[in-house]
């Protein structure tokens, strides 16, 4: 039986990011971030979500997914090339209302998935120290922490997986 079954969820639509979803990724984007105290407001470090079809685009080797409820948008992620033959997860959000329900851990997959039909060798992704919630997810998907560095008030923790 599936974490979904057991908590009786509905079932996650997942797709590709489209244009009109911009605003609705902002959003829960931001939505997601402010629970944990680690959003920073806006910013450069956000370019991303400005230029995701870029950013993730298919021809940089990555893809952005939103996973929806009733068109919704509730949980989201991305994966972009960060060498030859690794890539970087970003961006990954459940929207608090619906966390601890598998979405996050079925978009990770997902992305797991597309990263190993382009052929990496390694996935790896920074957060920082105050999701907690985020590293037990990371963790129970086989990634290992590698480090820790102070960014701002509080440290970034990075994890990576060979695939």
């Amino acid at each position: 039986m599936t974490q979904l079954a057991e908590k009786n969820a509905a079932p996650l639509t997942i797709r590709g990011y489209e244009p009109d979803d911009r605003e609705a990724v902002l959003s829960l984007h931001v939505r997601a971030m402010i629970p944990t105290g680690a959003y920073r407001g806006p910013g450069p470090w956000e370019d991303d979500l400005a230029a995701i079809e870029l950013t993730y685009g298919s021809t940089a080797g990555g893809i952005f997914l939103v996973g929806c409820l009733d068109r919704r948008i509730v949980a989201m992620g991305g994966l972009r090339r960060s060498a030859e033959n690794r890539a970087e997860i970003k961006r990954l959000r459940v929207d608090p209302a619906f966390q601890g329900l598998g979405y996050g851990r079925e978009i990770l997959n997902r992305l797991e998935a597309r990263a190993r039909e382009v052929g990496y060798e390694a996935m790896h992704l920074d957060t920082s120290d105050r999701q907690h919630s985020a590293h037990q997810l990371y963790r129970r998907a086989g990634f290992t922490e590698t480090a820790r560095r102070p960014d701002g008030a509080w440290s970034a923790v990075t994890f990576e997986k060979r695939l």
